[in-house]
């Protein structure tokens, strides 16, 4: 049923008072309520805040003004809090050097790098991955724009390694644009910038051709093409020939492609093909074209035959990932001679853990598998038979190959809980792992720190992963602040990583847990499934079920449990703080989706239909209906001290979302714990963020949650750092 939405006469309002929240107010601005009704399958819902949807309106910005005036008279008094700052800037600030998005081209290594104090990362030659002395800087964003609010979305070196075309955005934004840089000399080409190839709703990617002179790209509606609220929609992919105009680029596929469509491009070792995978907005859905020398684009697979990566081999095929009659995945090769499915056959049938991606080398298949969180690298050869699992480390995350050499030994990332992100060359021939020079060292020693593995059973008796790090000798007496994470969503799984901030937490003798959600990429499309569209319920019983056993297996107690969040995780703190208030001591929701009904008049929530459903289904609509964290906020309710952050530049989740949260929580509260919102007008949603602004979140993030629960920060006795990698 069509959406309607009317004022009603008997509008109820209150005074704005906007302006009388200077800094430092014991209590929020009052929120003017206006009524409004919206029916959506012959339902009527109020909605009273309907208004703070209109970012632009001074009346809005006024209000946010004020709320931010409250939240900086609560956070800036907090005890511990220039303690907190300066461990936080120590760790955040960290100068060993992070390298990471690893790519070869001609005998070229290129690599991103983030070395603090700098703001942004930056794009580097790399002479060796054993000599970091060789390497040279090849594009600072710094450089381009020293206020440090321009960062890199992607890079895409030509076959040869002599050009590379580099994505950026401004604040937050992701609306990138494309400019080619000459290697050798590390400077632009005249005249050869492409307008928003990237952007926040659909992505963003390019592919060159096989000599470098031109590249396919994603191509968002210019000018009058579209109406306006078109403009971040309809992406198609064009061709781009360097010397020439944007103007004159041409059209190359994707006219019959959905309005939520997202192109992923890539190109053969040696140019011949083009691929382009193409997803149907956010929820798993995906069709292959391919491109070959007779420069005709052919449909490899359609959306219904489950095909959800395409990687080219050296072998002359084109490797896929099924999940048709294998929601963990199946490995096919397809010949790029005759490039149509049938012709396809499998290699790797459907396993016991979830294919998240493959890898083909010189003689073998590489294998990137998910198993409830952690993931492997499975081998095969190019028949299919088994050659093991690379040896990395346990309870660990890995990925990043690239081929170095001839044969089939690769560079990858590894990473764990308790290890910090490096690059290590895998040897085939001796299947051995060694650390190369292109390994971060830890600011703190986590040596005392246990990796525990446990389950907990969700409501309806699934058994949900739950990772908890704690000191050894960590007493369970129920009385350790514990802080408790998870996503749930979008095919996406919380896989192990070294995070600086975690052991800041467990440092200061917390207990820090992640929860392995339904709705990630976990155990396959299944799990994926059974956590989103009219399933989502069972992403926040999963939670809860963590959150319960935290409790009951005296880890903590619900006073001394704080949970946190972003994104899909910020609904899914929306979730968890309406459906279950006391059973958490302090809230932290970023940039989060509170909003269900209202969610899809957004451009980004439209790609997220496929993920979350529609309110013009009634069957979706019920559900989204029912966990809709907005819609579930109760009058008289006991709620949580809570913070929301926003970024006013967010192309992924509308700002209004926690405006509006914000406000109804804090009329509803009944309890006399504060409800926060932290809205940075410079910000996004977290992408480019400059170093310092993310340290002065971080700041006010954790001296609320150690005001909360009642922690008093303790400068650590020593400063301990890793040993360098050898």
């Amino acid at each position: 049923m069509k959406l309607k939405s009317a004022l009603t006469a008997a509008a109820l309002m209150l005074p704005l008072a906007a302006t009388a929240a200077p800094k430092g107010a014991a209590k929020p601005p009052a929120t003017e309520k206006q009524e409004k009704v919206d029916t959506y399958q012959g339902t009527e819902v109020k909605d009273f805040y309907q208004w703070l949807e209109a970012s632009n309106d001074p009346k809005v910005k006024q209000w946010t003004d004020a709320q931010n005036a409250y939240t900086r008279g609560q956070l800036d008094k907090l005890p511990g809090r220039e303690g907190l700052r300066q461990r936080i800037s120590e760790l955040l600030s960290w100068k060993s050097p992070a390298y990471g998005a690893l790519q070869e081209a001609g005998g070229t290594l290129f690599a991103m790098k983030n070395q603090p104090p700098k703001q942004q990362g930056f794009l580097v030659v790399l002479g060796s991955v054993d000599d970091t002395s060789k390497e040279r800087v090849l594009v600072d964003p710094m450089v381009v724009d020293p206020s440090g609010h321009t960062t890199i979305d992607w890079y895409v070196p030509t076959l040869d390694g002599k050009k590379v075309a580099v994505s950026m955005s401004k604040g937050g934004t992701e609306s990138g644009d494309v400019t080619v840089y000459d290697v050798a000399t590390g400077k632009a080409m005249p005249n050869e910038m492409v307008p928003h190839v990237n952007g926040g709703t659909a992505g963003g990617s390019l592919a060159w051709n096989a000599d470098g002179t031109g590249y396919f790209y994603t191509r968002y509606p210019r000018g009058e093409e579209r109406p306006a609220a078109d403009r971040d929609f309809f992406q198609q992919v064009y061709f781009h020939q360097l010397g020439t105009p944007t103007e004159k680029d041409t059209y190359a596929l994707g006219k019959d492609f959905p309005r939520i469509a997202m192109s992923a491009l890539d190109t053969s070792e040696d140019g011949k093909y083009t691929v382009d995978v193409v997803a149907n907005g956010d929820g798993g859905e995906f069709m292959v074209y391919l491109r070959g020398p007779s420069g005709q684009w052919t449909q490899v697979s359609k959306f219904e035959d489950r095909v959800i990566r395409a990687t080219f081999g050296k072998d002359g095929a084109l490797y896929l990932v099924s999940r048709k009659d294998a929601p963990r995945g199946k490995v096919l090769r397809l010949p790029l001679a005759t490039p149509t499915l049938d012709k396809a056959t499998v290699v790797v049938p459907e396993g016991e853990a979830s294919i998240q991606g493959i890898f083909p080398a010189k003689g073998r298949l590489y294998i990137n598998e998910q198993l409830g969180g952690p993931s492997q690298l499975r081998m095969v050869d190019l028949k299919g038979q088994s050659l093991g699992l690379v040896p990395t480390l346990p309870v660990s995350s890995v990925g990043g190959l690239v081929a170095t050499g001839d044969g089939d030994d690769v560079l990858l990332v590894n990473t764990s809980f308790v290890q910090p992100t490096a690059w290590y060359r895998y040897s085939a021939k001796d299947n051995t792992m060694t650390k190369t020079a292109l390994a971060r060292t830890s600011p703190l020693d986590l040596s005392d720190v246990e990796v525990v593995r446990t389950e907990a059973t969700s409501k309806d008796g699934t058994k949900v992963p739950l990772t908890i790090l704690k000191k050894k000798g960590t007493k369970l007496d129920g009385k350790n602040p514990a802080l408790l994470t998870g996503y749930g969503g979008f095919n996406i799984s919380i896989s192990p990583g070294f995070n600086v901030l975690s052991g800041l937490w467990l440092e200061q003798g917390g207990v820090y847990a992640i929860a392995n959600l339904r709705g990630g990429s976990e155990f396959g499309e299944k799990w994926h499934a059974e956590g989103s569209l009219t399933k989502k319920q069972n992403v926040f019983d999963d939670f809860y079920a963590c959150a319960k056993l935290l409790v009951d297996q005296k880890y903590t107690q619900p006073k001394k449990l704080a949970i946190q969040g972003g994104s899909n995780g910020g609904l899914l703190m929306g979730a968890a703080v309406t459906q279950h208030p006391e059973m958490y001591g302090a809230v932290v929701a970023r940039v989060g989706i509170y909003d269900m009904l209202r969610v899809e008049l957004t451009p980004n929530g439209q790609f997220n239909i496929t993920e979350y459903g529609t309110v013009k289904d009634p069957e979706q609509f019920k559900a989204l209906r029912a966990y809709s964290p907005l819609h579930n906020v109760k009058d008289g309710t006991k709620y949580p001290t809570t913070l929301f952050t926003s970024g006013a530049n967010d192309p992924r989740v509308d700002p209004f979302h926690s405006r509006k949260m914000v406000a109804r929580m804090q009329e509803a509260n009944g309890a006399k714990t504060p409800i926060l919102l932290r809205a940075n007008a410079e910000t996004g949603h977290g992408m480019g963020t400059p170093l310092s602004a993310r340290i002065e979140e971080e700041v006010d993030v954790y001296s609320f949650v150690f005001n909360a629960l009642g922690m008093k920060y303790q400068p650590p006795a020593k400063k301990v750092s890793a040993p360098a990698p050898q």
